[in-house]
């Protein structure tokens, strides 16, 4: 799985088993599931054609999920917890029956150890619970607005055979969507000011709890060397499982996690920029432009 985000869309890509109750929803195989950014005044006929647009402009195929939203897309937060990943975008203007306004709250849940059929259908549920109950903590009298969506993708060899708040894989998505739903609506609703995405990661250093990176300023600068690029402090193809890069070592709790900590790829400045010029860009697109830059005369 690998994200990337650009002014008013987030794309996940992977190859994903996954289920989907926005539109067009249902369970099926999926390359790419995304998130979009409409005007508040959008009024397309065919928000599925509209859809596949969006898809087929960013170059890829007809296998995909996307959700549409009138949350800008700066106000996106991504959180990590483990081999779950989940993105938020939140709006409640719309909680009363009127399916024309404007915003919603929707959700991605990406895992990157597999699902059951049966644990991608009961993500939905763990999803919504934990929604409902963000909504309650901040003094909202409804569980949801008349458009939310959510749309659940797996990959790998089938490890979760359910996804319910008792299970590895539900407790982790509860904590989650319940922490991205309030973040995001902190964001929208200006309680927060933001001027890109927000990633969090649930840290168990100093104790369980959730930490939001922010390059400025940050403590650890420079962790690699100095003048390096910070823009992807927490990288987008991680775990790459790309032994040129990483390996896996044992935790502190004793399983296996895949560490990254002496790569520098997307720390340096000239493949940052390609990247960010160049999002769609493949790991090993990015590994051959290193290359290609060391074999360049200086």
């Amino acid at each position: 799985m690998r994200y990337y985000f650009t002014r008013d869309t987030v794309f996940v890509r992977g190859n994903f088993r996954a289920a989907s109750t926005g539109v067009d929803g249902g369970s099926r195989p999926a390359s790419t599931v995304f998130n979009h950014t409409v005007p508040e005044d959008f009024n397309h006929a065919e928000p599925a054609r509209y859809l596949w647009q969006i898809a087929t402009t960013a170059g890829f195929g007809e296998d995909f999920f996307g959700l549409l939203t009138a949350v800008p897309m700066r106000h996106l937060c991504i959180l990590q917890y483990d081999f779950i990943t989940v993105f938020v975008t939140a709006g409640v203007t719309n909680p009363n029956p009127d399916p024309t306004a404007p915003h919603t709250i929707n959700i991605i849940v990406a895992s990157r150890e597999g699902l059951s059929d049966g644990a991608l259908l009961e993500t939905i549920i763990t999803a919504t619970g934990a929604k409902a109950h963000a909504l309650n903590l901040m003094g909202y009298p409804f569980t949801g607005t008349t458009t939310d969506a959510v749309v659940v993708a797996s990959e790998g060899e089938v490890r979760h055979t359910y996804a319910g708040t008792a299970t590895e894989a539900g407790r982790r998505i509860y904590a989650a969507v319940a922490r991205g739903v309030r973040e995001a609506l902190d964001r929208q609703e200006g309680r927060t000011a933001c001027k890109r995405p927000s990633f969090f990661i649930f840290s168990r250093y100093g104790g369980d709890h959730w930490v939001e990176w922010r390059p400025e300023g940050c403590p650890y600068y420079p962790c690699h060397f100095k003048g390096q690029a910070c823009d992807f402090c927490y990288c987008p193809y991680y775990p790459c499982q790309d032994r040129d890069l990483g390996e896996w070592v044992e935790s502190s709790s004793g399983s296996r996690i895949w560490s990254c900590s002496a790569c520098t790829l997307l720390h340096e400045p000239d493949v940052a920029a390609y990247f960010k010029k160049n999002p769609e860009a493949s790991l090993l697109e990015l590994k051959k432009y290193r290359a290609s830059l060391e074999e360049s005369p200086q």
